[in-house]
């Protein structure tokens, strides 16, 4: 494994259809995978597993180090084991339909269908229907969208299918703005941080306090069976709420932390290290929540105050002060204010304090995110 904790081997698989043996390559990311070797096979993600499905295979277009593409990775591969390989994705217009099917290549290697930028739950909705009309209960439906797909234009068609209870899971793969397009701000584009349409100038510089959505919480507020919130960074708490949502039948949503290099500003080789700066220092919350209501919280084990976070990007370089700007402490303390706020929220320190591991990790099946609480 080479420095940035990348190429780790090579192994074979075959599966229904396939004429011959197919490589599947392994990737050493950075995040929790590497603890795959200190537990049971049965208890090992299906990222290690040379026979998952490779849902998002290779030859796609993303940018490097996209956080995007390994969540949806991570989250197909996980719902095809649970299901057996039975799974029809709905995919709306964004970045990573963009990138996984120029036409006429695809990436995709399972039943995928490109609805519009707003309305895959609705699509998925019409898909989940014509398999139970037809009988074929045995498969599931996944819809797949960016934060502008979900949280703007296809709040509607959402919010719809939550209150319809369609068996669906929504699946929000929140890089925070619009990055195919220009990097635009979104409804979940974060106070503070600069994009081509919050510029960081004038008083108040980067995208303005209050405004926005929280949208795991507007899900909640449907009392649908299962909403749940997971980033990039633990594998294991991933794949494990994939696997319950995929268990439960009727709407449920998963809103998945995807840092995106190139609008965030940060190096390639750190998008599992941002995202979990992201939940260490409590601007993200890692959560499950049943029939609305918060069942089980991620701990933080290692507190971290919001600038360590915030340094890592590019997108907040306005806040720090440098040779030709004094710096924004003000913002700063704002932005610390929402992560005390989420903390509290959630009760997301660990016995109370936060005190943990000196990187914020946790021994591989130790529980969810270091909760020790079932998804």
């Amino acid at each position: 494994m080479d420095e940035h904790g990348d190429a780790a081997g090579t192994a074979v698989r075959t599966g229904p259809g396939d004429s011959g043996r197919t490589p599947v390559k392994y990737y050493q990311v950075g995040s929790f995978a590497v603890g795959n070797r200190l537990v049971a096979l049965e208890q090992r993600t299906v990222q290690a597993d040379p026979e998952r499905s490779n849902a998002l295979t290779s030859g796609h277009r993303a940018c490097q180090g996209c956080g995007e593409a390994l969540g949806a990775r991570y989250v197909l591969d996980a719902a095809m084991r649970a299901t057996g390989g039975k799974v029809v994705a709905v995919n709306a217009t964004g970045c990573l339909e963009v990138f996984t099917t120029p036409y006429p290549e695809t990436s995709w290697q399972l039943p995928w269908l490109h609805s519009l930028f707003g309305n895959a739950a609705a699509v998925a909705t019409g898909v989940a229907a014509a398999l139970a009309a037809t009988g074929r209960d045995d498969v599931r439906v996944v819809a797949q969208a960016g934060d502008g797909g979900t949280v703007d234009i296809g709040l509607a068609c959402l919010s719809g299918m939550f209150e319809r209870d369609d068996d669906v899971l929504f699946v929000c793969y929140d890089n925070q703005a619009y990055m195919n397009t220009g990097v635009q701000r979104s409804a979940a584009t974060p106070p503070g941080a600069r994009t081509a349409t919050t510029e960081a100038v004038g008083p108040d510089p980067g995208a303005p306090f209050g405004q926005g959505k929280d949208l795991p919480r507007v899900a909640m507020a449907h009392d649908i069976p299962y909403v749940a919130t997971a980033t990039v960074a633990d594998l294991f708490d991933l794949e494990a709420k994939v696997e319950t949502a995929m268990a439960v039948h009727g709407a449920r949503y998963l809103h998945v932390l995807v840092p995106c290099p190139l609008g965030w500003q940060t190096a390639s080789a750190d998008t599992v290290r941002v995202a979990r700066l992201a939940t260490e220092s409590g601007l993200f919350p890692v959560f499950a929540a049943v029939d609305g209501q918060v069942t089980s919280a991620s701990r933080i084990r290692h507190r971290v105050p919001v600038e360590a976070y915030l340094r890592q990007q590019g997108r907040y370089r306005h806040l720090f002060p440098s040779e030709d700007r004094p710096g924004r402490p003000d913002v700063v303390a704002r932005i610390q204010a929402q992560a005390d706020a989420n903390i509290a929220r959630y009760g997301l320190l660990a016995d109370g304090d936060g005190d943990g591991d000196e990187d914020g990790t946790r021994p591989p099946g130790s529980g969810v995110a270091g909760s020790g609480v079932a998804p």
